[in-house]
This record gives structure tokens, C-alpha cells and sequence, in this order.
């Protein structure tokens, strides 16, 4: 009793109060967040946290399975023809919030407000920039929905499942007459009761939703509610979100660190880890004029020891992956390890041929996810012993994360949440740099290679393309890659049927608790 007080305490004085939340309710699962959402528009203004939320309450055409494979969400099927340039998705009955009908055209609405709007980070997959262009979308009758495309594509399923992009089903009345977003109105089982900024998000279970007949996998399939309210606690502070799970304030500790395990484990909590599919790395600006020079970015690479970083971070539950190829598909084979050996002597002598006169690196980073402060903080102390002049920007996540959509940083301390194809991973970092300020390597035999991967599903052409990106990028070196972090979460021993799974995002359907 005494323990659970002091916890208590703790909780309390860490985040200033105790838990800002509605009266407790034995039907609620809550789920305890680093950091507030977003947004609750989809598509638009987005992070990890936002996408675990906007996915409770909107479902796509359809969505990622564990395995790593796309199945049925609102479409219960779907055919191609047309050589492969058109798709036809059929729809199964389903039900907004406000209990009127999803048809093809709240789909169709939903699909042109996102393609109109320049916020949409996908906007470019989809609009032939970066992969096949959808030239139209049909409505031939209410419960069919129709894209067509100006060439087959062998990741457009992908990228309509893609959890970053947001392809979902939103109602016209989340909007006012304006067109100004105003409320979440989605088809997911759950719907928005309250948002209070920077302390919850309080959910209802939809009591009128209609859910797939595909078993549940992942994203895709039933979504079956078991709990009448699911709460997401904004906790900031990691000492105080231990404390609240061993409490029971919250249910769910979601993407512990690994040093967390043993201590959640001692105080009874169930530790659930799988491996992750979040690519850890250092991004560099290859138009700055320091970092323009491959040499400098060269010399980077062989001063920074990634398999280092890789065992203090991930306590050897990952290896060390430069790649963005992660160990956890098909396509990883042993080459991809291949990259510039950690060697601080080849890096000063690098430095030396660049004509490196001790300019400053500056490496923006942040305290709220401590992947991405501990990597910068090895990162600087490892470049500084190579003769880098180094300096740690310690900022606040919005802001280093509106200066990574903007382009606005030399170096960056930067993790990109799972992607279920490497192709996807490749894509957020390959690109034109003159069109996507997102782009870290624009090298035009770079983004070829990139587009030939859209034309093709052959495994081992696929294979070959990807080996051969790795030896563009390993050669000139726009990004360091570290590893793929692991995927740990500890959940309180009242909670049944909770599972981790590659995407890390909280599943919150199937789950119980006594």
C-alpha cells in the first residue's frame, strides 16, 4: 500500500497534478502518450502519437496486417484491370458517427479534400511526382468506388494502407460550410467525445459500428470493441508514465525504452516487445554548404560508430542497420550491412582532403523522444573525436519537426516511423530536392531507381533495385542510418488481449480488462 502511495505522489509531482482526467470508469482502457496529438484532421499536421489516435476513429479502403501484407477495411474486396491501372473496390456496410451511410461518395469527398490540400505530405505518391498518378476517381454506384491510375503501380495498395498518409474515410460534415475542419466524424469504432489539449483524449466506443467480416489482423479486419471508452493521458514525463501504469492510472505504457523492461517487469507489469520497423537516423542537409561536400559527409559516416549506438540504445535486442532495409523483411540479405567502417582516422584524413577548417555541425534534436536525444548526444561526443566541430540544438519536438518538413536544419537527430515496404522507407528520404523539401538525397540515379520499384512486384528485381539504392547511398552518404528500434511496451496484468505488432500503434480492439 505504501509503494502505491508513493507512486502516486510521484505522478502527482512529476506533471505538476494529479492525472487531469474524466471520473475513472472500469470499462476505460487508457493509454499513456510522451506527447499531445497533433491534429485530428487526417492527412494533415501529423506525428506517430497522431496517427495512433486518428486511426481509432477513421478506417481506410484498406490497411496493414501484421504480416506485413494489406487486407480488407472498408472494402470488402477489390479487382484490377486495365492492365493493372484501375482499381475497383467494393465497399462493405458501414456507418459514420453521425449514423449516416459510407458510401463511395463520402470516400470520394474524402479523397479530393486530401489531394487538394498542399499540408498532405502523400500528395506527391499519388499525384505522379513519386510513384503512378491517379488521373480520376469514380463513383459508378454507392457501394463501389473506382481509382484510376496512368500506369500500374506495384505499391498504390501499399500507399493507400501506408498509416502515414492518412487515405480515410472522413464524413463532409467534419467540416463547416467553409470547408474549415471542425470535428472528426469517421466510421472506426470509436468517436470523439473530448479533446483537452496537452492533458487527454477521451474516446467512446460507436455503439452502432458495423465491422469487417475478415478476422482482425493488425489494422485490417474486425474491430471489435471490448471497452466502452479508450482515454490517451498525455504524460511528458517518463518517470511519471512508470508510475502511472504500476498505479493503474493507465493501462498501457506505449514504446518503452529497453532500460524501462526490467524495472516494469520487477513491479508485476506485462513487457511485450516484437521487432520494430522505425528506422533511427542522422539526417544531413546535402545542400548546406559544408555538408555539400561528400567528403565532409563521408567523414561522418566513418567517424560515428553505428554498432555502438545500436547495443547502448536497443540493449542488443537490435543490430546495427544502415539500410533502410530492415532485418524484418524478405528483401534484408547480408549485403545491406555493408557501409563505411567506423574509423576515426579515416575520418581526419577525409576531413583533411575536404580542406575542413573547424565549421560548425549543428545537430538539432530533442528531449521528448529520448531515442533521438541519447543517439545525437553519442553522435556529437564520437564526431567531436573525429575533429568535428559539433553542436547539440536541444529544441522542442514541434518545432524540429516543422523544421524537418520545411528543410530547415543541418543535421538532424531523426527517427521515421515503420514503413511495411522498404520501397515506402526509400520514399521518404529519396526524392527531387527542388520539388520536396523532405528530400535528403535527390541524386537523379537515386530517384530513377526509386521509380523503377513502383513498376514492378517481382521479388527479386525488387530485391536487386534495393541493393542497389543502398550502394548509391552508402556511397554518398546522405543520411546515416542507425538501426530499427525495437518495439517494447508494458502493459498492466489486468489488461487481456493486447498485442504489439511491427506498426507500433496501439491496437485498442480486442482488448479487455478484469
Amino acid at each position: 500500500m505504501r509503494r502505491s502511495i508513493c507512486l502516486a505522489v510521484l505522478v502527482a509531482l512529476v506533471t505538476g497534478s494529479a492525472l487531469a482526467q474524466p471520473a475513472p470508469t472500469a470499462g476505460r482502457l487508457a493509454i499513456a502518450l510522451n506527447a499531445d496529438i497533433r491534429s485530428l484532421e487526417p492527412g494533415v499536421n501529423r506525428d506517430t502519437n497522431t496517427d495512433t489516435v486518428v486511426h481509432q476513429l477513421f478506417e481506410g479502403l484498406v490497411a496493414y496486417k501484421t504480416d506485413l501484407d494489406v487486407g480488407p477495411a472498408l472494402a470488402e474486396s477489390w479487382t484490377l484491370t486495365n492492365d493493372g491501372r484501375t482499381y475497383s473496390f467494393k465497399l462493405r456496410p458501414a456507418l459514420f458517427h453521425n449514423g449516416k451511410p459510407v458510401t463511395s461518395a463520402e470516400i470520394k469527398w474524402s479523397w479530393d479534400r486530401l489531394n487538394q490540400s498542399s499540408a498532405w505530405t502523400c500528395r506527391p505518391v499519388f499525384n505522379g511526382q513519386s510513384g503512378a498518378k491517379v488521373v480520376s476517381v469514380e463513383t459508378p454506384d454507392p457501394q463501389t468506388i473506382v481509382f484510376n491510375l496512368d500506369r500500374a503501380s506495384a505499391i498504390f495498395l501499399k500507399q493507400l494502407a501506408n498509416i502515414q498518409c492518412h487515405v480515410l474515410a472522413m464524413h463532409p460534415e467534419s467540416v463547416d460550410a467553409e470547408g474549415k475542419w471542425t470535428k472528426p466524424i469517421g466510421s472506426g469504432p470509436l468517436k470523439l467525445r473530448e479533446w483537452r489539449r496537452a492533458e487527454y483524449i477521451l474516446l467512446d466506443r460507436f455503439e452502432a459500428y458495423r465491422g469487417s467480416t475478415a478476422p482482425a489482423n493488425g489494422f485490417s479486419g474486425a474491430r471489435d470493441m471490448k471497452v466502452d471508452q479508450v482515454i490517451f493521458q498525455v504524460i511528458p514525463d517518463t518517470s511519471a508514465r512508470e508510475a502511472a501504469l504500476v498505479t493503474g492510472a493507465v493501462d498501457i505504457l506505449h514504446d518503452i525504452e529497453p532500460e524501462q523492461m526490467s524495472a516494469m517487469k520487477q513491479r508485476g507489469m506485462r513487457v511485450l516487445s516484437t521487432p520494430g520497423l522505425g528506422w533511427s537516423t542522422l539526417l544531413m542537409q546535402t545542400d548546406d554548404p559544408l555538408l555539400s561536400n561528400v567528403k565532409i559527409r563521408q567523414a561522418v559516416a566513418h567517424a560515428i560508430d553505428i554498432k555502438q549506438i545500436a547495443e547502448a540504445r536497443t540493449l542488443g535486442m537490435a543490430p546495427a542497420n544502415a539500410s533502410a532495409v530492415s532485418s524484418s523483411t524478405a528483401f534484408y540479405n547480408e549485403g545491406f550491412a555493408a557501409w563505411p567502417a567506423y574509423d576515426p582516422a579515416r575520418a581526419k584524413a577525409l576531413l583533411k582532403e575536404a580542406g575542413y577548417k573547424g565549421e560548425p555541425l549543428r545537430i538539432q534534436t530533442n528531449r521528448q523522444y529520448q531515442a533521438m536525444y541519447q543517439n545525437s548526444v553519442m553522435i556529437e561526443q564520437m564526431l567531436t573525436e573525429a575533429g568535428f566541430s559539433v553542436k547539440l540544438d536541444v529544441i522542442d519536438w514541434a518545432t524540429q519537426l516543422s523544421n524537418y518538413l520545411n528543410g530547415r536544419f543541418q543535421m538532424q537527430s531523426f527517427g521515421f516511423s515503420g514503413r511495411f515496404d522498404p520501397a515506402l522507407m526509400y520514399a521518404a528520404f529519396v526524392g527531387d530536392k527542388t520539388k520536396f523539401k523532405t528530400a535528403q538525397y535527390g541524386e537523379p540515379a537515386a530517384v530513377e531507381l526509386l521509380g523503377q520499384l513502383d513498376t514492378t512486384n517481382d521479388p527479386a528485381v525488387r530485391g536487386k533495385l534495393f541493393a542497389a539504392l543502398h550502394a548509391k547511398v552508402q556511397a554518398d552518404v546522405p543520411i546515416v542510418g542507425l538501426y530499427f528500434a525495437p518495439i517494447i511496451e508494458a502493459v498492466h496484468p489486468r489488461i487481456e488481449g493486447y498485442v504489439s505488432w511491427p506498426a507500433n500503434r496501439p491496437i485498442t480492439w480486442g482488448v479487455s480488462k478484469r
